[in-house]
C-alpha cells in the first residue's frame, strides 16, 4: 500500500472502541482529529504515552482537536487498559490492522507508533511515524502540530 502523507485525504475508518461506541472518520468532519496509533495495551512505552496524555488531560482538553488511540487489541483489552490506568483518550480496536495498513503504519506483525493530525476537511496535515516505537509524541508535540494547521 502506498504511504499516506501530508496533503493526502485521510483513509476512512469505522472501528469499535471504548465506551461501547463506534468511531468513524466522517463523525469528525468539521473538527480536527488526532489519531495516535500504538503497538499495544499495557506495554511499557504505550502505557507511558497514554498515562502522559492522562496526566496532561487539561492540555488535551484545550486542544482544538479530538484525540483517539488505535491499536490491534480488542475492545475488551482497551476497556481494561482504560480502567486500570484511568485513561482519558478513547481507544479503538483495529484487530485486523486494516486501518493501520491504510495509514501505512504496519511493520511485520506490529503496528508502528504514529501520530496523524487531520484537518476539518479530512486532509492529513501532520504525520509522524516512529520507526522503532521507543519514544512518542508528547502533548506539547501534539499541541504544536494542531496549532500549525490552524
Amino acid at each position: 500500500m502506498a504511504k499516506v502523507d501530508v496533503g493526502d485525504a485521510a483513509p476512512d475508518f469505522d472501528l469499535p472502541g471504548t465506551g461501547d461506541k463506534h468511531y468513524r472518520l466522517s463523525d469528525y468532519r468539521g473538527r480536527k482529529l488526532v489519531l495516535a496509533f500504538y503497538p499495544g495495551d499495557f506495554t511499557a512505552v504505550c502505557t507511558k504515552q497514554f498515562c502522559s496524555y492522562r496526566d496532561e488531560g487539561d492540555r488535551l482538553d484545550e486542544l482544538d482537536a479530538e484525540v483517539l488511540g488505535i491499536s490491534p487489541q480488542s475492545v475488551g483489552s482497551h476497556e481494561r487498559f482504560v480502567k486500570e490506568k484511568s485513561l482519558n483518550v478513547p481507544l479503538l480496536a483495529d484487530e485486523d490492522k486494516e486501518v493501520a495498513a491504510a495509514y501505512d503504519v504496519v511493520r511485520g506483525p506490529m503496528v508502528k507508533r504514529a501520530i496523524f493530525v487531520i484537518d476539518e476537511e479530512g486532509t492529513i496535515r501532520h504525520r509522524k511515524v516512529n520507526t522503532l516505537g521507543l519514544s512518542f509524541e508528547s502533548v506539547g508535540d501534539i499541541e504544536k502540530a494542531v496549532a500549525a494547521i490552524s
